[in-house]
């Protein structure tokens, strides 16, 4: 029985944004969001991700997808991803894997419509198309430059300026998703061959990402296209151990000083229940704060857990408190809420924000809690936290697919 086989190019290097691949999108690897849309694909039978590249190779592993090395030579700036197709194709071939049907993902487009692609696999199943590719419905008056830069029409005649809807609409092609039949496919050397279909999908989605201001775009656009993908598992999150910040998320951000200079901080005991929780499960959790401040270490006793302070560089504890403990960054969640948090944010599976943390930081979180530092954040966490342990425990009994593992650092 011939396979639904997901590939998805993604080298290391890239001119206009460094290590573009890894940028995060809503606290996401983009190669990770690509596997992540693939699995969810119903139609998909295979996930594999083709690279020369080992930071996104361990990356791609760890999100559930089957790596093929990419040679160097169809990995530079003039290789056509068409080349990289082939080689993938014929290196699962050797695996005797027989892929019927090619997904062509692009890890550049960090909002896949996957329920376009379900579509998109089902119309190529069925040969009623050879080949289907993403698009977004488009009335626009489009225009080019002629001779001496001179606007010329292209789609509609100049005198002509037609209602929307008495128009009929153009297909702008999105890159999200192609699907076409395998030998199809390595018989024409190219995407579009056949029969072509075209998939509609949602216009939020349709952003591909070449440059440093659609970056930013993509990351301010995750909260809201991520509440039916990523976002939907906001209430579970499966790590194996969490770090806080102190100032700002197990308080409000406030100190109290008396008039011998003495600074108290108000915490909440909702928290201290959180963090019982969390240790009765056997959830290890540090408290790493810049400062050194007396009240944390304090807070921490009270606790019972591990504390770092006075930390110039909360990134690097944080990956020698991990190591110590042979856990995985990315089975880490961190939950943070101002600029000094973010070189931690960005190195861990789980980057989490207060509500009212800096927008920087609100930009790298993959999940922004409900409640606010001092007011009940740490018991939210913790509780998303054991409720990410139990969605394990229930899917490894009740489903033959792992749940999507985390990324890795």
């Amino acid at each position: 029985m011939s396979e639904v086989v997901a590939i998805i190019p993604a080298r290391g290097g890239s001119k206009g944004i460094p290590r573009k691949n890894l940028q995060r999108v809503g606290g996401v690897p983009l190669v990770a969001r690509a596997v992540e849309a693939a699995r969810r694909c119903p139609a998909v039978d295979r996930v594999v991700v083709t690279t020369d590249d080992v930071d996104i190779a361990a990356v791609a592993a760890e999100w559930g997808a089957e790596v093929v090395e990419r040679p160097a030579d169809l990995a530079g700036d003039l290789a056509s991803s068409e080349s990289a197709l082939v080689h993938a194709l014929e290196t699962l071939e050797a695996r005797k894997v027989d892929a019927g049907v090619l997904v062509f993902l692009q890890a550049t487009s960090p909002f896949i419509d996957v329920d376009a692609l379900t579509a998109a696999v089902q119309l190529v199943r069925s040969r009623r198309r050879d080949s289907v590719f993403s698009a977004v419905e488009t009335y626009g008056f489009l225009w080019e430059k002629g001779i001496g830069s001179a606007a010329e029409p292209v789609n509609h005649e100049i005198d002509v300026r037609p209602r929307r809807q008495d128009r009929e609409p153009h297909y702008l092609e999105t890159g999200a998703f192609y699907v076409m039949r395998a030998a199809g496919f390595r018989a024409a050397n190219h995407r579009f061959f056949g029969s072509v279909g075209i998939a509609e999908v949602a216009p939020r989605t349709a952003i591909e990402i070449d440059t440093l201001d659609e970056l930013e775009l993509a990351r301010a656009l995750a909260p809201l296209v991520d509440r039916d993908a990523f976002g939907a598992r906001a209430g579970s999150i499966p790590v194996d151990a969490v770090v806080t910040d102190f100032d700002g998320v197990h308080t409000d951000d406030t100190v109290h000083v008396d008039q011998n200079g003495v600074e108290s901080v108000t915490v909440s005991r909702s928290d201290g229940m959180g963090v019982g929780m969390l240790r009765a499960a056997g959830i290890p959790f540090l408290i790493l704060s810049t400062e050194a401040n007396p009240v944390v270490a304090a807070r921490a006793r009270k606790l019972g857990v591990d504390v770092r302070q006075a930390a110039a560089d909360k990134a690097a504890v944080l990956r020698e408190w991990a190591g110590e403990r042979g856990i995985p960054l990315s089975r880490i969640a961190y939950l943070g809420n101002d600029v000094n948090d973010l070189g931690c944010l960005e190195i861990v599976g789980w980057p989490v924000a207060v509500p009212d943390a800096h927008p920087l930081v609100l930009s790298t979180a993959r999940v922004v809690l409900d409640h606010s530092g001092g007011a009940g954040a740490v018991r939210d966490l913790a509780e998303r936290v054991l409720n990410g342990r139990d969605a394990v425990v229930a899917t490894s009994h009740t489903s033959a697919h792992p749940t999507a593992p985390l990324e890795a650092s």
